[in-house]
């Protein structure tokens, strides 16, 4: 990405001010949720089932509001629905606190379901005000900023959670989490947003919400996602995503603790993050650049074939320096399909339909993860080694690769002629 194109893009007051206010949410949240696995995993060091749960109750509540999140943030004022999202979380967040002061597990594990649950209405709503601000041209930028900000979370969250996590323990990380919330709602409802894009279909009230409504928009949102190719095949293939994601949630610092390095697999995983913060770092300067060099989804496709080889090969190394340097090429390819995904999807989404599609993404995505921590949670030791978590994880990025291989180049082919089509009609 050029010094041009992020000048251009930071020159938009209102994406820059919402870039700001994801930075800090996310940021806070990445430390709290280390420090957390680190405490599970040094209070229930033998029972690795605790590290999974956590995982899945960070995961698990999108299961309970896919079909509300999408259609809240079309039908209801997004900045509302993202300011109101944080500062709730903020306050759950001093409840967890609490919870494990006290030492009631199950309330602690309640509280972290109740939190992810409200926290997944956020990105809807803020996807779509950044969807509305910017121009199709400026959208793969701003994925690419995305995968920057991504790249901080990865070099700066992992080392930081830890590091607090050792210094003041799990109290300093839980406070700076809801700390964070708190600052980004209040830049959110800082930010000057005009009626038509926090409300692109009109003025709507929670009194106007009942279940019939809800189940007729985000019927909608499934029907639209069902005539649009382009979108459906996408949208398919995160169904793959999802196992690949759940594996991935814990297979890292699995192989670290029970094979690779036992005895130092905290330290490691801090540098096997900063190494992934670094491939995601330098892959998203060049992302964009490629996204103008190369075809959509040629990009996507070569995403999932190189990290399903990678995958497979690191469940045979022995050498976690070695295994570094796998993970390196896998997290190079991270940024490039969040960009050239992310700029296929927001160039042809109508903008009025773009928070159930949202709304889409993650559920498709977390039905399978959730599936694939449940087998994790269940197999593994007893049943399965680490090394078989990679075989899965890898041979899902295979399949989803080939999947796109037979669908994405005849569907890129057809979007352009229907573009030509569009553009000639205009003309005439």
């Amino acid at each position: 990405m050029s010094i041009k194109e992020y000048r251009k893009i930071f020159g938009n007051r209102v994406y820059k001010r919402l870039f700001f206010a994801q930075l800090t949410s996310q940021l806070g949240s990445v430390i709290g949720v280390i420090a957390f696995t680190f405490y599970i995993l040094d209070r229930f060091s033998s029972q690795p089932i605790f590290a999974t749960l956590t995982e899945m109750m960070y995961a698990l509540p999108m299961l309970f509001v896919f079909f509300l999140t999408g259609v809240f943030a079309d039908k209801f004022d997004r900045q509302k629905i993202a300011l109101y999202s944080d500062w709730i979380c903020s306050l759950l967040s001093i409840m967890l606190l609490l919870f494990i002061w006290i030492d009631i597990l199950p309330l602690v594990y309640l509280t972290i379901f109740l939190r992810s649950g409200v926290g997944k209405f956020f990105q809807p709503a803020q996807s779509s005000l950044v969807h509305g601000i910017l121009s199709k041209e400026d959208y793969p930028i701003a994925m690419g900023m995305n995968s920057l900000l991504m790249s901080i979370f990865i070099i700066a969250g992992n080392g930081i959670g830890a590091f607090v996590y050792w210094w003041v323990g799990i109290s300093g990380a839980i406070l700076i989490d809801a700390l964070s919330y708190l600052v980004s709602g209040i830049l959110i409802g800082k930010i000057a947003i005009n009626n038509e894009l926090r409300k692109p279909n009109g003025e709507f009230k929670l009194k106007d919400i009942n279940v019939r409504m809800i189940i007729n928009d985000f019927h909608l949102g499934i029907q639209y996602v069902l005539q649009q190719r382009v979108i459906f095949s996408l949208l398919l293939g995160i169904i793959f995503l999802g196992v690949i994601n759940g594996g991935l949630t814990v297979m890292n610092i699995f192989i670290m603790k029970y094979k690779l390095a036992p005895e130092t697999y905290e330290q490691t995983q801090i540098l096997l993050s900063c190494v992934s913060g670094t491939s995601v770092l330098i892959s998203s300067l060049c992302a964009v650049f490629l996204t103008k060099k190369f075809p959509y989804y040629k990009l996507i496709i070569a995403s999932f074939i190189l990290p399903g080889i990678v995958f497979i090969l690191e469940a045979q190394v022995t050498n976690p320096l070695l295994f570094m340097l796998f993970h390196f090429i896998f997290a190079f390819t991270v940024p490039i399909f969040n960009v050239a995904f992310s700029g296929w999807l927001g160039s042809v989404v109508d903008q009025r339909m773009m928070g159930r599609v949202q709304g889409l993404i993650a559920p498709l995505s977390l039905i399978t993860m959730t599936l694939t921590q449940g087998f994790i949670a269940f197999a593994f030791p007893k049943y399965i080694s680490v090394e078989i978590i990679f075989y899965i994880v890898g041979s899902a990025a295979l399949i989803l690769g080939l999947y796109y291989i037979t669908k994405l180049p005849r569907l890129a082919k057809l979007e352009e002629v229907k573009q030509i089509g569009s553009v000639d009609a205009n003309v005439i």
